[in-house]
């Protein structure tokens, strides 16, 4: 693995599950630089069921969480993704990717200063025979 890894990599989970995404796809100030930038969330193999479900009852999909704090930061803890429907708030349906914990975090606090809800636009997707869920970072401005 190369010192300054551009690419995201997360040895304790499957192969085909630990996400996707990329600081490539972002400017200086951690923004998507285009609408078509994604980021597929990692450790969705247990959540099936649950995206299964969600999935079924279709509608628009929106992220439900917060920045990391202070001392989750200092801890370098995950952040645990879970799905706004509209009506309900899911189960844990993924996490960050590791190492693209700050482009959330920022992109987080950035909505939340604009004072709107911190939420990012999420769809689900079928990959490898198993259900995805995408952020679509780009999509905000």
């Amino acid at each position: 693995m190369a010192l300054f890894a551009r690419e995201v990599d997360d040895p304790e989970l499957p192969r085909g599950d630990r996400g996707r995404g990329s600081f490539d796809d972002y400017r200086y100030d951690l923004r998507a630089k285009n609408r078509r930038v994604t980021m597929t969330l990692a450790g969705s193999d247990p959540c099936q069921e649950e995206l299964a479900r969600i999935l079924e009852a279709g509608g628009e999909l929106e992220t439900a969480m917060s920045p990391r704090s202070i001392e989750q930061e200092r801890v370098d803890a995950r952040i645990e993704v879970r799905l706004f429907t509209g009506s309900r708030v899911s189960a844990p349906v993924g996490r960050i990717p590791r190492g693209l914990e700050s482009v959330i975090d920022e992109t987080l606090r950035r909505l939340d200063d604009r004072g709107v809800k911190p939420r990012i636009p999420a769809r689900i997707v079928s990959r490898g025979g198993a259900l995805r869920v995408q952020l679509l970072m780009g999509a905000i401005a």
